[in-house]
């Protein structure tokens, strides 16, 4: 059984308006940021969230770890539907999921320490006394690189690196020992020469703690040194899964192989792959009929504008949400 199932599940927040909008107009508007979005994590997986920005992937790692709840669907973790849980069962829930926000700088309190911002989920868990929260809180600075712990345990935020807050933030991620991780873009704010070590990082958390990773990302380059397979999302839609090399040599939706083609290539004379889709992302509010990515496709044709491709296996555990291959 995979240890992550999410099932049709929607996210349409409510467009707030001014009060001469409200009064002349009674039909309520949404942002369909995620709208009808299907897929497995099995434990131990490294799952990959990829797309442009907008997409909607930020939101369905929230989802998933109970942050927001679902407008509609299901998110099964170890089988059970975590958006029927609540009080004291839904904090006993959330050790075991558990966030790392792109920005570590604005996920960490200013004001304060990184030892009192890590034993933080320990003292709302209830678990050990002050003593023993620090001693596993040093512990856990050592592991995540901070050495000496000693050295950083009383800094603030702003006296930290950008590399050493992001290994602050999974620290907090780490110290209630969980299941399962939702990364947001871990590497985007750290500098290139610390996005290895970062990702290093990861993956020895992840040996050392039989971690699940589901991991979000615009970087596809990135995404294929981590992931095992990959998602790609499409304006709160999936529109193709597959592992990670088969998603970079057998691209079958017209987006992902848009995405291939903008991934930098070292070589100078290497042949340039299709152009990348003109515009932008429409509006989440009022998307396209049909397939939503056919005013951007190049490979369109009538019935893409009318109907909604469904994601289907068209090779064995290759998804793809397309007419083209119906």
């Amino acid at each position: 059984m995979p240890l992550i199932e999410v099932k049709n599940v929607m996210k349409h927040f409510p467009v707030q308006k001014g009060f001469l909008d409200t009064l002349f107009t009674r039909q309520k508007e949404f942002v369909k940021a995620v709208d009808g979005v299907s897929f497995e994590i099995e434990e131990g997986e490294v799952f990959g969230l990829a797309g442009e920005s907008g997409s909607g992937k930020t939101t369905m790692g929230r989802l998933i770890v109970r942050l927001i709840d679902p407008t509609a669907g299901q998110i099964l973790f170890a089988g059970q539907d975590i958006a029927t849980i609540r009080g004291k069962q839904l904090r006993l829930l959330k050790r075991r999921l558990q966030f790392t926000f792109q920005d570590p700088y604005s996920s960490l309190n200013p004001r304060l320490t990184i030892g009192n911002a890590i034993a933080d989920a320990l003292r709302l868990q209830g678990i050990g006394n002050k003593s023993e929260q620090k001693q596993r809180t040093m512990k856990i600075l050592e592991r995540v690189g901070l050495s000496p712990a000693s050295s950083f345990y009383d800094r603030l935020p702003h006296q930290l690196s950008g590399g050493q807050r992001q290994r602050v933030v999974f620290g907090r991620a780490i110290i209630l020992e969980p299941k399962f991780v939702v990364t947001d873009e871990p590497v985007a704010m750290v500098d290139v020469s610390v996005r290895a070590q970062i990702l290093e990082l990861m993956k020895d958390l992840q040996d050392e703690y039989s971690l699940t990773y589901l991991f979000i990302s615009h970087d596809l380059a990135t995404a294929r040194h981590i992931c095992d397979r990959i998602g790609i999302m499409y304006l709160g839609k999936i529109v193709e899964i597959a592992d990670k090399d088969r998603i970079y040599t057998d691209s079958l939706h017209p987006y992902t192989v848009s995405l291939m083609a903008a991934i930098p290539v070292p070589d100078p004379k290497a042949k340039k792959g299709e152009a990348l889709p003109k515009g932008e992302i429409p509006s989440p509010i009022n998307p396209p009929s049909g397939c939503n990515f056919h005013p951007r496709c190049p490979r369109t044709f009538e019935r893409c504008a009318e109907e909604e491709p469904a994601l289907r296996e068209v090779k064995k555990e290759h998804w793809v949400a397309c007419h083209l291959y119906d």
